[in-house]
């Protein structure tokens, strides 16, 4: 079965695929902002919910995914002054990725497959950045790889010779955690890459 990924990200892409997950990728055009009042749990739940309900598709998965300092839900940077304040904010500091992934199943149209399924998980990690300064946080604004990534850094990418450590999913920070997401396409029907077709 063909898993469609609600997503535009190359990260959850690229990790999906490694698995050898056949994708056809369509991105959820949908209002990610913060609702007034909105808990950040409740956001990336919300938010990966919409964009599974948006994509058409037998097998679809969504995340969402947010680094959360202090209650703040830090999403993509703006431009250049809104990363390099993501990044003070966060320097020396510990602060929580969450990620909602949502999946659903869908039966055939007219036929008599499968029941429909919804599945959802939450995974938090906690992260430790290394103080920064300010000539470190203007040069990795400058290499320009905060620009797409939520809390303005990416643990897979210059950034993760900031990170102290990492308590939790990993996988979760890169966006997907992979254990949780496996385990609800197998609760789909979804076929696992190493099962026998």
């Amino acid at each position: 079965m063909r898993l469609t990924l609600a997503s535009q990200s190359p990260r959850r892409r690229e990790l999906l695929a490694g698995l050898g997950f056949e994708l056809e990728v369509r991105p959820a055009h949908t209002d990610e902002s913060v609702r007034p009042g909105e808990a950040a749990r409740d956001y990336v739940r919300r938010v990966a919910r919409e964009k599974a309900h948006a994509v058409p598709g037998a097998l679809v998965l969504a995340a969402d995914t947010a680094v959360v300092l202090d209650g703040e839900v830090l999403g993509k940077p703006m431009d250049e002054a809104d990363a390099q304040r993501m990044l003070r904010a966060l320097s020396g500091r510990t602060h929580e990725v969450l990620t909602a992934v949502c999946v659903e199943a869908r039966p055939a149209h007219g036929g008599t497959g499968a029941e429909p399924f919804t599945g959802e998980a939450l995974v938090a990690t906690e992260v430790d950045l290394a103080p920064l300064d300010a000539a470190r946080i203007a040069w990795y604004v400058a290499t320009g790889e905060p620009f797409d990534k939520a809390g303005a850094y990416a643990i897979q990418g210059i950034a993760g010779a900031f990170v102290r450590t990492v308590r939790g999913s990993v996988s979760n920070v890169v966006g997907l955690p992979l254990d949780e997401t496996l385990a609800l396409l197998a609760a789909a029907g979804a076929r696992l890459p190493w099962e026998p077709a």
